[in-house]
């Protein structure tokens, strides 16, 4: 008989009490009042479950036309709600980005992950095990599993 083998756990990275508490608070607020820290967007996602709008900072990545939200933390609560419901909302002030993501195969992170590095590796680069910019594809591409990728299209924009 053979065994199976253990499937891992999704990968996830839990923010200390400092970034949940004092970190976080600062950006969202700022980015509340219509000023953005390097791009930083407030990410709005309907939970999967109660359906009511869940709110993260995040940090939106343009490159080569297109933009992508990545999640250095691994499958957090905000990959799991975006997952399940495909469209969220990307908010500076009173600005409104709705849009409709699509998640990326892991074999298509790579360059995303370099650029997405060069741009937060100061801020995010400790989740990512020693993995930077300037890394191999292959050791890019080996830790591709574990930073979920989303396409992101907008849908509309309002003031």
């Amino acid at each position: 008989m053979e065994s199976a083998e253990p499937t891992a756990a999704p990968r996830y990275r839990q923010p200390g009490w400092l970034t949940r508490n004092v970190f976080n608070r600062i950006i969202v607020n700022l980015t509340k009042l219509g000023i953005s820290v390097r791009g930083s967007r407030e990410l709005r996602v309907r939970g999967r479950t109660s359906g009511t709008w869940r709110t993260v900072p995040v940090n939106p990545l343009e490159l080569d036309g297109q933009r992508y939200l990545v999640a250095p933390r691994g499958v957090t609560q905000w990959v799991r709600n975006l997952r399940a419901a495909e469209n969220g909302e990307l908010r500076v002030g009173r600005r409104v980005e709705a849009f409709r993501a699509t998640e990326i195969d892991d074999d298509d992170k790579v360059a995303i992950l370099r650029a997405y590095l060069r741009r937060w590796k100061m801020e995010v680069g400790v989740f990512f095990e020693g993995v930077g910019p300037d890394a191999s594809d292959g050791e890019l591409r080996a830790i591709a599993d574990r930073h979920p990728v989303f396409r992101i299209c907008t849908t509309r924009a309002s003031a």
